[in-house]
């Protein structure tokens, strides 16, 4: 039985761990520079703006892996590879995060659901802490392990939460990825031919970047299951 049960741990790990390894290496792989193309990442984000009339939407520099567009500040954030580098990593995540810009300017529904969800969620995680730092004192106090098993109940609740944004997200990033993104370089000619498929895996992997993240809340919540014995 224990090995039966050691077995399916692992497959969870593999199913939670496994999405990550594959974005990123998807990243690493198109990631080197090259000499032929004629910009970087962000100046054909810059472009791509432009082009869309979203001058006022500024581009800069994020750190590694801080890759995004922020619909509050109206900024395309592209970490350094991406911001610099000439190579298929950077132009495909500089048009993908151009294409949120683009959503938000066509006042898409789903991105701003997504930026209301995220604005509450630390508001969210926030209660959820609070709710299990007094799940003890109202043991003490109340002596009732259903209150205790109610205030756990609510904390993983909350916690969900996370797990939901980020589910909820999915739609928004293939859309940008594959509605938006892949066809401006196929149309406006930004790769060659045969890099298309190769910036349509990045496209893929920018989009499920938060399945991987989603991924990883269910890990925290099952470790905060083990640690409380639930």
């Amino acid at each position: 039985m224990a090995l039966v049960l050691g077995f399916l741990g692992l497959l969870l790990l593999a199913a939670i761990f496994l999405p990550q390894w594959w974005v990123r290496r998807v990243m690493r792989a198109h990631a080197g520079d090259r000499a032929d193309f004629p910009g970087t990442g962000g100046e054909l984000a810059r472009h791509l703006l432009d082009r869309a009339r979203l001058a006022n939407v500024r581009v800069e520099l994020a750190p590694p892996g801080g890759d995004h567009y922020d619909p509050i500040d109206k900024v395309v954030r592209l970490s350094p590879d991406n911001h610099d580098g000439r190579s298929i990593t950077a132009i495909a995540v500089a048009a993908h995060e151009a294409s949120h810009a683009m959503q938000d300017a066509d006042g898409d529904r789903l991105l701003a659901t997504r930026l209301k969800l995220a604005g509450s969620l630390r508001a969210i995680e926030v209660a959820a802490a609070i709710v299990l730092a007094l799940a003890p004192v109202v043991m003490l106090v109340v002596k009732s392990p259903v209150l205790l098993v109610l205030q756990i109940g609510v904390a993983v609740a909350l916690l969900g939460s996370r797990v939901l944004v980020h589910l909820l997200t999915l739609p928004v990033e293939l859309d940008a990825s594959f509605a938006r993104a892949l066809p401006i370089l196929e149309k406006g000619g930004f790769l060659p031919a045969e890099d298309l498929p190769k910036a349509k895996s990045v496209l893929r992997a920018a989009a499920l970047t938060y399945v991987a993240s989603a991924l990883v809340s269910l890990l925290d919540i099952a470790r905060l299951l083990r640690v409380l014995r639930f």
